[in-house]
C-alpha cells in the first residue's frame, strides 16, 4: 500500500503552479505570513475551481472547432483539473477523519 504525504504533496502542487504562473516557487509556497487556515483552504477550493472552469472552457473551444485549441493543451489542462480535484479530495478525506477522531476522543 503506497502512503501519500498530504503536506509534501501540496508543497510540490504549490511549487508546480507557481512555476506554472511564472512566479518564484520559494516565496510563492510559504504564502502569507498570517493566513488561517480557513483562508488557505478557501484559497485551494478556489484555485481548483478555476483549474477546472480554465479546462473546461479550453475543452468548449476545441469541441467548438476554435482554431487556437489545440488538443494536447486541452488534454493537459483536463489533467491538472483532475488531479488538482483529486488532491483537495484527499485532504477534505483527512480532515473528516481527524474531525471523527477529534470527536470519539473521552475528555
Amino acid at each position: 500500500m503506497t502512503t501519500i504525504d498530504m503536506n509534501s504533496l501540496l508543497l510540490q502542487m504549490r511549487t508546480m503552479a507557481a512555476r506554472a504562473h511564472g512566479l518564484d516557487p520559494a516565496t510563492a509556497v510559504t504564502g502569507p505570513a498570517n493566513a488561517g487556515f480557513s483562508t488557505l483552504l478557501k484559497n485551494a477550493v478556489d484555485q481548483v475551481n478555476q483549474t477546472q472552469m480554465q479546462a473546461n472552457e479550453l475543452a468548449t473551444a476545441f469541441e467548438t472547432g476554435a482554431s487556437d485549441a489545440d488538443i494536447a493543451e486541452v488534454m493537459l489542462a483536463m489533467q491538472k483539473a483532475s488531479l488538482s480535484f483529486q488532491a483537495v479530495t484527499q485532504v477534505r478525506n483527512k480532515l473528516v477523519a481527524a474531525y471523527q477522531e477529534i470527536m470519539n476522543m473521552q475528555v
